[in-house]
């Protein structure tokens, strides 16, 4: 299925920085609640992500990410996720991370 360029330009894809992050047991599959500054415009957004293979909480923090922030809100486990922090599925299918190197300021729209 192929898109249009102006389909495209709707998915809100931003670099932002994680600042925080804390076990989730509540969530059915392993995952850690996460929390990113996306910059002075967009702000903090908080989600859930099942990234507990191959990461710690203390490996995350100051780690530059890419989320989509135009996703309308889930609840996951009685936790509010509002933005989809984005990855790619390992050999395993577990998530790895889409990251920004070098990095760029908070809140870049990815083009």
């Amino acid at each position: 299925m192929t898109i249009s360029y102006d389909e495209f330009e709707k998915v809100d894809l931003r670099s932002g920085t994680i600042i925080k992050a804390e076990p989730f047991p509540r969530a059915k599959k392993p995952a850690y609640k996460v929390w990113v500054d996306f910059g002075e415009m967009i702000g903090t957004k908080q989600t859930s992500a099942q990234i507990t293979t191959h990461y710690t909480i203390d490996s995350l923090i100051g780690k530059q990410v890419v989320g989509c922030i135009n996703l309308a809100e889930k609840n996951i486990a009685g936790f509010t996720s509002e933005f989809l922090l984005v990855g790619f599925p390992d050999t395993n299918g577990d998530v790895c991370l889409m990251t920004v190197d070098p990095t760029v300021p908070n809140g870049k729209k990815l083009f």
